[in-house]
């Protein structure tokens, strides 16, 4: 049965005091100068910070035991250790959790921005999707957050607090307790070991803030999670592609969907300024792909569209040479959607030839259709700044959208 909690805000009428939770490394090193601390203390003070933070999960200043007292309060009274604020919960009959989480305004002319962010479940793992963006920009005519407006960046200390969140929410810290409500969620002693960048936004986009969050999430010191473990989804920014593969050493899933440009220009309109041939050249160039690193292929299965025996042979030719694995997504409706999931017993045959072909073609199970919160189906209550705020008219700052 799916349950849904409403949350109330945590956001007081005062402008709020800024979180160490989700700041990188610089910035704690700021924080504590701002904070008094003598610099031949700030190293040794920051990585008290940074373990009690990312290693223990601290909520209170004064949990700090290591840290005087006397600085345990001038930190209390400059910062807090707080996280997004978590709007609403939705639990899915089969496990999955999603979460609308509320930011802090980003400047006095915008609203409180919103963000989706799910937690899947199994038996031995557990599977975090985070956003990278608040909406998006790419308008994939297939995929419900497509038809959301990008709003903004997310900072790294927003992308972070996504997952401080939900190791909160799942009791994923040293001897937490978890939830009253453990429906779904794993008896293994990490409640999340894998990361997905496949939530609101195109990370690509984002690139600074992502790479600047991707190293707070795999710092042996932090959150420590294996690169091998953290995947970033795109749909096919190229000129990025080889800087992420080597500024920040993480896998690529690339929401493929088409083996022909005239529909993936339909289905995923980027492929307009970077069309298939450029795509693929440049997922054949990543750095450190091999057998024991490939490359991810996303591709929805929308019935009469992208789904024939003649385009899965196709889509084995396209991908000869280049180490992948092919997931293949039933597609999730959403309302006002124009398509439909394709038959069952296609997919099979899909599946088939790409199998026979020598490739992985796991059939993704749909997770969490009931809240919402499968594969395309996130889409936050935000919505897009007025002009004139994101002009920087009326003193209000610019957004950079980075597009």
């Amino acid at each position: 049965m799916t349950t849904l909690f409403e949350i109330p805000s945590a956001a007081d009428t005062v402008a709020p005091k800024p979180s160490l939770a989700g700041m990188t490394r610089p910035e704690l090193m700021a924080a504590l100068a701002e904070a008094g601390v003598p610099a031949n203390q700030a190293k040794m003070r920051a990585a008290q910070l940074w373990n009690w933070i990312y290693a223990r999960g601290a909520t209170d200043f004064m949990a700090l035991s290591n840290i005087a007292k006397s600085l345990r309060a001038e930190l209390d009274a400059r910062f807090t250790l707080a996280r997004p604020d978590i709007a609403a919960e939705q639990i899915s009959e089969d496990g999955t959790r999603k979460w609308l989480l509320r930011l802090a305004p980003s400047h006095p002319a915008e609203s409180p921005p919103e963000i989706e962010t799910v937690y899947i479940p199994e038996p031995d793992r557990g599977t975090l999707c985070i956003s990278s963006q608040v909406g998006c920009t790419l308008n994939c005519s297939f995929c419900h957050t497509g038809t959301q407006r990008l709003v903004r960046n997310l900072t790294a200390a927003e992308i972070v607090g996504q997952i401080l969140v939900a190791r909160d929410r799942v009791g994923d810290w040293p001897d937490a307790d978890g939830p009253a409500d453990r429906h779904g969620i794993p008896e293994s002693e990490r409640k999340i070991t894998n990361i997905v960048l496949m939530g609101m936004g195109e990370p690509l986009y984002n690139f600074d803030n992502v790479k600047a969050a991707v190293g707070v999430t795999t710092d042996p010191d932090a959150l420590s999670f294996s690169k091998r473990r953290l995947t970033l989804s795109t749909s096919g920014v190229v000129p990025m592609m080889h800087r992420a593969g080597d500024e920040m050493g993480v896998m690529l899933a690339i929401s493929l969907h088409a083996v022909r440009d005239d529909l993936r220009d339909e289905l995923v309109p980027i492929n307009r300024k970077y069309p298939l041939k450029e795509l693929l050249a440049a997922c054949r160039a990543y750095p450190g792909l091999s057998n024991a690193r490939r490359m991810t292929f996303e591709y929805v299965m929308l019935k009469g569209v992208n789904d024939s025996v003649a385009e899965a042979k196709e889509l084995v030719r396209l991908l000869k040479g280049i180490p992948s694995k092919i997931n293949l997504i039933p597609f999730n409706p959403w309302p006002g959607t124009a398509y439909e999931c394709s038959d069952w017993a296609q997919i099979e045959r899909f599946a088939d030839v790409v199998n026979r072909a020598g490739y992985a073609s796991p059939i993704r199970t749909p997770r969490g259709r009931d809240i919402m919160a499968a594969c395309g189906q996130l889409k936050s209550a935000s919505e897009k700044l007025r002009a004139s705020a994101r002009r920087g008219e009326a003193g209000a700052p610019a957004v950079d959208a980075a597009v």
